[in-house]
């Protein structure tokens, strides 16, 4: 089965601004698979839009191409963000992927994180509490959940607290490669010569922290080479940032706009795990990443030539009411499904723990000191973006408790 071309109209690229969930589930009900995208390519030059472009929009397919990395790979990330933070394990596969995962990944084993919470993350939300507690009302995006990821990986890199607005405004640029490009390898630069300087001083006088940990890092007794280490550096700003403030505002926002359920995580602390899965669900950070096909393949009952770009598009897979009833309602009272947030296969999200205990605290901090919230709905706040979501804002009052 072969379906037609569905690109994006000028009406629907407004639309996902806003709201893509719409389309997703008009794709979803129509094909698992499509020959088009979710995305707007309307600003992208002729010469660079991909020849064959393909969207995976059902759970099934999705979780399909995450899982057979050896047919649909990622080394499309080595023309787009690749180019601004070097080679990372984003675009290794098969055995190179698994060594420098395996060295990365020990930065956060399990015992480290139980150190970070009380250490790091629980001060660093605390403190950022602190600096608007005692006026009654804050945007909890400008003042909070944008913030607190920021300090915390500047604290687990071991990064001197007075470099924290240099590599705040660095990281930011980087990011925003989409935008502005040229800004973003200026960052990339800039990144890259301050992480040496790191690297160099942890090799004289070793740290526990996770640049010192890189540093000692070893594959079959060779250490990460420097530009394996600072890519990796560069690689977690847009992932240990973008998406944890992204995703800890979604569910703060949607618990706000869903006030019985945020009165129950109030009442039972032990909703605020159950409330976070549900938040990533119903409103991951990124709805859609992208894929190679190594080959020639078919999927769902389509097939995709070798070399098309398929995006694979999480936030309607975590939709699929094939999957979850009432797909398109926020309940954190629902029975726990996994959703595909995360990703699946061996690039599934190695921060995810990391991530999960940082909105944990973040949460618990909030509810522990301070009650009567209200949102002020005076400028419309709303989660904006596609395909990076989050709030626009979240202003609210509130009373410091006990």
């Amino acid at each position: 089965m072969e379906s037609s071309v569905h690109t994006v109209t000028v009406e629907e690229a407004a639309d996902l601004i806003r709201d893509p969930y719409p389309l997703f589930a008009k794709r979803r009900q129509e094909f698992g698979v499509f020959k088009g995208s979710v995305m707007d390519w309307s600003k992208t030059p002729e010469s660079m839009m991909p020849e064959h472009l393909y969207a995976a929009v059902s759970f099934d397919a999705v979780n399909r191409v995450f899982r057979e990395s050896k047919v649909f790979n990622s080394h499309i990330y080595d023309s787009t963000i690749g180019l601004f933070i070097g080679p990372t394990i984003l675009a290794m596969e098969g055995k190179r992927h698994w060594e420098h995962r395996n060295l990365v990944s020990a930065a956060f084993k399990t015992r480290s994180l139980s150190r970070w919470e009380p250490e790091i993350v629980r001060p660093v939300v605390n403190g950022l509490i602190d600096e608007f507690i005692d006026v009654g009302h804050a945007d909890l995006v400008k003042q909070f959940t944008l913030e607190f990821p920021t300090r915390v990986i500047s604290k687990l890199l071991g990064l001197p607290e007075e470099d924290l607005p240099w590599f705040r405004k660095r990281a930011v640029e980087l990011i925003s490669y989409t935008v502005k490009w040229k800004r973003a390898f200026e960052a990339s630069a800039a990144l890259k010569e301050y992480f040496l300087q790191q690297i160099e001083q942890r090799r004289s006088k070793p740290t526990e922290d996770i640049i010192g940990d890189l540093v000692s890092a070893e594959i079959d007794g060779e250490k990460l080479t420097d530009e394996a280490i600072y890519s990796f550096l560069r690689l977690l700003l847009p992932a240990g940032l973008e998406t944890t403030y992204r995703s800890s505002g979604n569910l703060l926002f949607l618990l706000l706009t869903h006030p019985e359920q945020f009165r129950a995580v109030q009442a039972d602390r032990d909703l605020i795990g159950p409330a976070i899965e549900e938040g990533l669900r119903y409103e991951t950070p990124l709805t859609t990443v992208q894929r190679y096909a190594a080959e020639e393949t078919e999927l769902e009952g389509v097939t995709l030539p070798q070399g098309a770009v398929i995006d694979v598009c999480i936030g309607s897979a975590n939709r699929d009411e094939k999957r979850w009833e009432r797909a398109e309602e926020f309940d954190i009272h629902r029975k726990r499904v996994p959703h595909i947030s995360f990703a699946a296969g061996e690039h599934t999200c190695m921060g995810l723990h990391l991530a999960r205990m940082e909105t944990r605290v973040a949460v618990e901090c909030l509810l522990d000191r301070m009650t009567d919230f209200q949102l002020v709905t005076d400028d419309n706040p709303h989660i904006h973006g596609q395909p990076f979501r989050s709030p626009t804002a979240i202003p609210v009052t509130f009373s410091a408790a006990g």
